[in-house]
């Protein structure tokens, strides 16, 4: 609807005002509605009810080929030209106009419902003093809303007040970027004073002045001013819609923009239409056969001049010219008469085909079962019926990581406790064993405390611990105590913790499962319980992460007095760190760490260090000296905790999984071996993507290099990129080789082609966002792409959406290849919408990139099947459809072509005009449709075992424009067969009864007979894979031709319908003579003995992939799916999982003021304190707060 409306909008002159800046007042709709801003409905459909008809048949007539048989159609209305009846085009045409007015119309009502479902969704507004429960379509610029747990943020909201501490929210963003972790966002003090007091909130008088709606997820600017005093607002202040609340009671927000102004509508786009290559190159040739159409009507109008001239004189006396008509006048009637004779060439027909085809092949995949993933009854789903041909010929695959190649789940695997490593099963033999998902779990019953979620299957370390070890007891001890983690206990022993990242996460969750379970802190003390005992340990710092110190720790004393130093972190930097006497363990925990690296996991290693009394007040004031200093402060800490963190005793390492989803290293492996090249565009940082690229086995130790892109300017970026280029391949010339060339419709489209360059050996390219964002701009693109195809595998790290897009639109352009983007949130929409092909996963992560994109399914694995399988055979069913439909029809046609030379160039049709008019709609389409719809080389196990099969797709090998002349030599070839043999059998021959058989309708019979078998035979020769569909479409056509055939030609018809049907008797007196079925069959032999011949001997010099896979095929057995055994890999690279932290965190959990409820009854209070001059980012907690956390507790 809204495209329609922007549609008259634009015919009739009017058009939106950009807008530079928005301005919002809160509580005031009349003010704010005087700017016209969006309201929060969103509107995705196309049509209305009245808009349907015009608009629809506008955009079909659109189509080359619809406005092409309009105009046959206007052309066989005009008596003087048309040798054929309208409805010969008109049923066609109003057929083909039907069913896709009935297709648009359904995927409308379609975006109508979904538009509505979402439209009608209910939210709390305050409206007059008055909390109201409204429509979200119903919702406001300006207007205040509440939100409850669990809840969908409504729109772009300022976050007010919430019922957390410090006015903070925790929210869950998965719509947009993909991730499950909950992230923190938090109100100012001024406003998060209001509470949920409704009288407050309704006087509330706030102006928001802020940048203008745009797709920027990550940034916000704006600034609240109340009371003239003005405040600064930035993206962690501002709630955006499809977010959802998470473990926060209420809060409310100010709507910032609304409905399609709002950042995930913004990055939803416009959607473009998506075209295939082949419908690309169908459009080149439609055009060529349109001019060879009318070079064929040339031809035969000259030969009709001249034959009128010479030979039509002669007839004139018993066949009179009409008064006024001449030769040249006859000559250009002619012309037009054979444009509607010989319109066959582009038949209505092929497009309906196309889209039946398309729509069967969207059904397969929509109905294949193994691509069902049971657990989440996720179905796989085309959501577009026009790309599946598309998906047989990908060359680049470019993937988001979060959600898409990973389930954004960490689990805490394996670890290594004082030399020993558990993690691992083993069977009596030694080996070692794979864990499944059938693998037995270990028994946490005997803690009442223990995550019932959390997996671990070796017995061993349970045992240990519970016999008392002390260095497993200290080592859970350090991972409940050494972290910022929140926890939150609604019930009793329902623990949730609020971790920073999903690693902190895992890790405390597996010491709560191992008895040492971490249950509140304060901002002093930290409380855990001990193996069932609970105790309270004094926090007298916590020396916080950065990127630099890639480790964090805390200092601690226990119930006894005794402090200590507990410190977790990246392995070489705690390493630096150890006493002396760790030399031997840390040999041996080395080993461990590399096994863990190799399997891919993020490695940590802990350690710990006991303090003297003396020492510590002593380094304990110098702290607090540091801390407040004024200058120096940052340098002044970070030389006290180096002083303070050496001579540890090490206790061992950690192994957590960034959990994989299921079969993502074996799909990549297979997709590789395909020649298809995967990019990762990820917003995580470099460490985590590149640990995946470990993981999934994109990057692999025996590579050559991989090389890292960090620089911060232009030039250090293209030194980077050139010293990568010069290295993979010393010999390439510093240009690179562009290949220019036109392409498009009337060839008016310029394309640019960088040539592939070989490389030896495997590389592997990373770079940060900040240098491909110098690295797209127009001078380095070029050295960017030469740089990255090279490579084998390529990985972009801190990538924003718009940069996903625009490395995709660089390889579209530069290498004309066939792109595939596949993502699960709204960061990855402009990519999904900027590739070829757009593939959303779908399930816990989010919707919004599977609403925008043309295929989805619930796991990464299924890509290679959805390839592999889906899209090549819908590429080689499409192709060979193609072909063998251009060469029925070409056929068709020339027959009438060579028919002309001995017809007076009259425009007499050689065929029966039933025949003409059911060619295409009965006798061919059907067995046509089975070939397209059911064909397959090999099954889907050998697809599998030999993804090589994939790469003639890549090329274009099975229909281009080389193809297509092929096909148009062999038509040719069949016509004059399929003409002369008939007319030379025909010419001077009489029945068995001395009868004269040579008339104009028996050798129309014979001839459309003879075409029929021949295509039919050639169809069959053409079918790979015969189904019970196949042989009956074929015989049952075969069947149906000559039932339509003699029940037409039969005395009945003629007597009721005499102009209609006017070849009476014509089959039962041909097809009764002997020489008439010689014939067909001498015909039928001469057209196909040619091209069996010629295959069998391509077969024999120059097999392509597909005849030795096929021939395999015939002489084995299908192969059984693989077993996968676990391989032992040991790396040496290491992955510290401290690397996902932020700094920061550490102060503000230990903030006297976070960990404190507000008392419901005080609301009113917070909102009449007096506040310091200045502006504070953190709301005062109550000097009773002692009381309300102890009665927490």
């Amino acid at each position: 609807m809204g495209s329609v409306e922007s549609y008259f909008g634009n015919l009739c002159g009017k058009e939106k005002k950009q807008e530079e800046e928005r301005y919002v007042r809160a509580n005031d709709r009349p003010s704010n509605l005087s700017y016209h801003y969006a309201n929060n409905a969103i509107r995705t459909s196309k049509y209305n009810i009245f808009t349907f008809l015009p608009l629809n048949l506008f955009e079909q007539f659109r189509r080359l080929a619809n406005a092409y048989f309009l105009f046959l159609l206007i052309l066989q209305l005009i008596p003087q030209i048309s040798s054929l009846s309208w409805f010969t085009t008109a049923l066609p045409l109003i057929l083909v106009l039907s069913m896709t007015a009935v297709k648009d119309a359904n995927d409308d009502i379609n975006r109508h419902k979904s538009d509505r479902q979402v439209n009608n969704r209910m939210v709390n507004v305050l409206i007059d003093g008055e909390l109201r429960n409204e429509k979200w379509m119903n919702v406001q610029v300006g207007d205040i809303v509440k939100l409850e747990s669990n809840q969908f943020v409504t729109a772009d909201l300022l976050l007010l007040s919430s019922s957390e501490p410090l006015n903070l929210v925790y929210v869950e963003t998965a719509e947009l970027d993909g991730e499950t972790n909950l992230k923190v966002k938090q109100a100012l003090t001024l406003t998060g004073e209001m509470g949920d007091s409704i009288e407050t909130l309704s006087a509330f008088k706030g102006e928001v002045r802020c940048e203008p709606p745009n797709n920027r997820l990550d940034k916000f600017k704006g600034t609240l001013t109340v009371n003239g005093q003005n405040y600064g607002l930035d993206n962690d202040k501002i709630l955006l819609r499809g977010c959802t609340l998470r473990n926060t009671e209420w809060c409310f927000g100010l709507v910032i923009f609304g409905g399609p102004d709002t950042k995930l509508m913004q990055n939803s786009g416009k959607t473009k239409f998506k075209r295939t290559s082949i419908d690309h190159l169908m459009n080149v040739l439609v055009l060529c056969i349109f001019g060879f159409l009318f070079t064929l009507c040339f031809i035969l109008a000259i030969g009709n001049a001249i034959w009128e001239v010479k030979e039509g004189s002669v007839f004139t006396v018993f066949l009179p010219r009409e008064p006024g008509v001449n030769a040249a006048l006859s000559s250009f009637l002619s012309f037009w008469s054979y444009v509607i004779v010989l319109n066959a060439v582009v038949p209505i027909s092929l497009y309906v085909s196309v889209e039946v085809i398309r729509l069967g092949n969207s059904f397969f995949i929509n109905w294949d079962r193994k691509m069902y993933y049971a657990k989440n009854d996720t179905p796989a789903q085309a959501r577009t019926t026009t790309l599946n041909e598309e998906l047989g010929q990908i060359k680049y695959i470019f993937s988001d990581k979060t959600g898409t190649l990973t389930q954004n789940i960490m689990t805490f695997n394996k670890c290594s406790i004082n030399g020993k490593n558990y993690g691992e099963l083993y069977d009596f033999s030694g080996q070692r064993i794979e864990i499944t998902e059938k693998t037995q779990k270990v028994d946490f019953s005997w803690n009442k405390l223990a995550d019932p979620k959390f997996d671990f299957h070796d017995y061993s370390l349970v045992e240990t611990v519970r016999e008392g070890d002390p260095e497993a007891h200290a080592f859970f001890r350090l991972l409940a105590l050494c972290h910022t983690v929140m926890p939150e206990e609604k019930k009793e022993g329902e623990l949730n913790y609020q971790a920073q990242s999903p690693d902190e996460g895992a890790l405390v969750t597996a010491a709560r499962n191992f008895g040492f379970v971490f249950r509140s802190r304060t901002p002093e003390t930290i409380t855990i319980m001990e193996m069932g005992k609970k105790v309270t340990y004094e926090l007298l710092a916590v020396l916080d992460f950065n990127n630099v110190r890639k480790r964090m720790s805390v200092i601690v004393r226990n119930p006894e007095g005794k402090m200590t130093l507990y410190c977790k972190g990246a392995d070489t930097i705690i390493y630096e760190r150890l006493d002396r006497s760790c030399k031997k363990l840390m040999k041996v925990t080395t080993g461990h760490l590399n096994e863990y690296a190799g399997d891919g996991l993020r490695t940590l290693v802990l350690a710990y260090k006991h303090l003297e009394e003396n020492y510590m007040e002593e380094w304990t004031q110098r702290h607090h000296e540091a801390s407040t200093a004024l200058e120096g402060r940052e340098e002044r800490l970070d030389q006290l905790y180096e002083e303070i963190e050496k001579d540890m005793i090490l206790l061992g390492a950690t192994a957590v999984e960034d959990k994989l989803q299921d079969g993502v290293p074996q799909t990549i492996e297979q997709l590789a071996k395909a020649d298809i090249k995967i990019w990762v565009l990820t917003g995580d940082k470099q460490e985590t993507a590149e640990n995946i690229g470990y993981s999934c086995n994109m990057l692999r130790e025996e590579m050559k290099e991989v090389f890292i892109v960090a620089a911060n300017t232009p030039e250090g970026v293209k030194q980077e990129l050139q010293y990568a280029r010069r290295k993979m391949c010393p010999g390439a010339a510093e240009e690179p080789s562009v290949t220019k060339t036109r392409a498009g419709l009337f060839w008016t489209k310029k394309t640019e082609t960088v040539q592939d360059e070989k490389v030896e050996g495997d590389y592997a390219l990373i770079i940060n966002g900040h240098s491909l964002a110098f690295a797209l701009e127009k001078d380095l693109e070029l050295e960017l792409l030469r740089t990255a195809c090279m490579c084998q595998t390529v990985i972009c790290c801190r990538v924003t959406p718009l940069q996903k897009a625009q490395v995709v639109e660089l390889v579209k352009k530069y290498k004309q290849a066939i792109t595939l983007a596949i993502g699960d949130g709204a960061n990855d929409v402009s990519m999904i919408k900027a590739a070829h092909i757009g593939v959303g996963i779908s399930g816990q992560e989010g919707m919004q990139a599977v609403l925008s994109s043309d295929f989805s399914f619930a796991q990464f694995r299924y890509l290679q099947r959805l390839l592999l399988v889906h899209g090549r055979w819908s590429y080689l069913r499409m192709c060979k459809f193609l072909q063998y439909f251009f060469y029925k029809n070409f056929t068709f046609t020339f027959v009438h072509f060579w028919y002309a030379f001995f017809c007076g160039f009259s425009a007499q049709t050689v065929y029966d005009e039933w025949f003409i008019t059911l060619y295409n709609l009965v006798y061919t389409s059907l067995p046509i449709l089975s070939l397209g719809l059911f064909d397959q080389d090999v099954n889907d196990r050998w697809s599998f075992e030999y993804p090589q099969l994939y790469s003639p797709g890549q090329l274009n090998m099975y229909f281009s424009k080389k193809a297509f002349v092929r096909c148009m030599m062999h038509s040719c070839y069949c016509s004059l067969v399929l003409f002369f043999i008939p007319w030379g059998a025909m010419h001077d021959t009489v029945r068995d009864d001395g009868r004269d058989l040579a008339d104009y309708q028996s050798f129309a019979l014979l001839a459309q007979t003879c075409l029929l078998v021949v295509v039919s035979v050639q169809l069959c020769i053409d079918t790979y894979s015969w189904t019970t569909v196949n042989q009956f479409f074929v015989w049952g056509s075969l069947a149906a031709y000559f039932a339509i055939t003699f029940t037409m030609y039969s005395n009945g018809m003629f007597l009721i319908f005499t102009s209609i049907f006017p070849f009476i008797g014509t089959a039962r007196n041909s097809l009764n003579q002997p020489n008439v079925w010689l014939t067909i069959f001498l015909t039928s032999l001469l057209c196909v003995l040619p091209v069996v011949a010629l295959h069998f001997i391509l077969i024999q010099i120059r097999p392509t992939i597909n005849d030795k896979v096929r021939y395999k095929t015939q002489m084995e057995a299908p192969p059984a799916p693989a077993p996968r055994r676990p391989v032992r890999r040991v790396s040496t690279r290491r992955s510290g999982y401290a690397f996902s932290h932020s700094q920061g965190y550490g102060a503000l959990v230990t903030s006297e003021r976070f960990l404190f409820k507000r008392p419901l009854k005080s609301l009113l209070a917070f909102s009449i304190q007096t506040d310091p001059p200045q502006p504070k980012l953190f709301r005062p907690i109550p000097e009773e707060r002692e009381g309300s956390q102890s009665s927490q507790n």
